[in-house]
């Protein structure tokens, strides 16, 4: 038995390379489309690759590029899953798969998105796309979805910034952690991370007081008052009361000299 299905692995191999080979592109195309249909996405990609440019603007054509992008997306190789999704759109709009392929393009994107430390193009570029499709399909059943898409890469975002503003703390790039922590205030004034950001830029400005010549010291120190008043009106409970408390007090010293 093992003879037999040996020998028939090797036909079919040979059968595959004939028709590969072979200047019949309707056989190609329905071998193609049956390897797709079986799973084996490398071996269809051959006949879709070599059928594509012959086929483009047609019927076939379109169906070999959405076929291509999926069998990308299969084999997880999302960059080149989204090239082929984005070209379906840009050069079939009316086909049948126009919407999911921009939603696909998108979701790649989402899916090539690093994780926070890293640099974060991806995640720019899958925003951007998600809300190309919520504008260009307003009425689909994917809008949520692709709107939790986003909530998530901005989650990524902010997670970003609170860990730069951290980083240039730690430091002791006090100015630099103050800009990036008030820039993380503006952008997501909601944010989960407020209350340590609140913490972190009462402690820097006091720091950065400290560290400051003298003209620009009580400017500082107000900007220390300042920040911890922030902290106490939206955390009056917050367990870093207790250790602001005195960076507070001491600002308020300097202040009356």
């Amino acid at each position: 038995m093992l003879v037999i299905g040996l020998l028939i692995v090797s036909f079919s191999c040979q059968n595959y390379q004939k028709v590969l080979k072979s200047a019949d592109n309707d056989t190609k195309f329905e071998t193609g489309m049956d390897l797709y249909e079986k799973g084996d996405f490398n071996k269809a990609l051959q006949f879709f690759d070599l059928l594509r440019a012959i086929y483009r603007g047609t019927e076939r054509g379109a169906k070999l590029t959405y076929y291509t992008a999926n069998c990308y997306f299969q084999t997880k190789n999302y960059t080149v899953a989204g090239y082929y999704y984005k070209q379906y759109t840009q050069m079939y709009p009316r086909s049948e798969h126009a919407q999911q392929c921009l939603f696909l393009s998108a979701y790649c994107s989402f899916l090539n998105s690093p994780r926070p430390e890293l640099d974060q193009s991806s995640t720019y570029q899958a925003l951007s796309e998600l809300q190309q499709f919520i504008d260009t399909y307003p009425r689909s059943k994917q809008v949520k979805y692709a709107n939790e898409l986003m909530d998530k890469l901005r989650d990524k975002l902010e997670t970003k910034a609170y860990k730069i503003g951290k980083l240039y703390y730690r430091m002791g790039d006090y100015q630099a952690a103050i800009t990036s922590f008030e820039n993380l205030m503006d952008n997501y004034p909601d944010s989960d991370y407020k209350e340590e950001v609140l913490y972190y830029i009462t402690v820097a400005y006091y720091l950065y007081a400290q560290k400051s010549v003298f003209k620009k010291k009580s400017e500082r120190y107000e900007k220390t008052v300042e920040a911890y008043n922030n902290l106490v009106y939206f955390y009056p409970e917050s367990k870093f009361i207790k250790e602001v408390k005195n960076i507070n007090e001491e600002a308020r010293k300097h202040l009356k000299k």
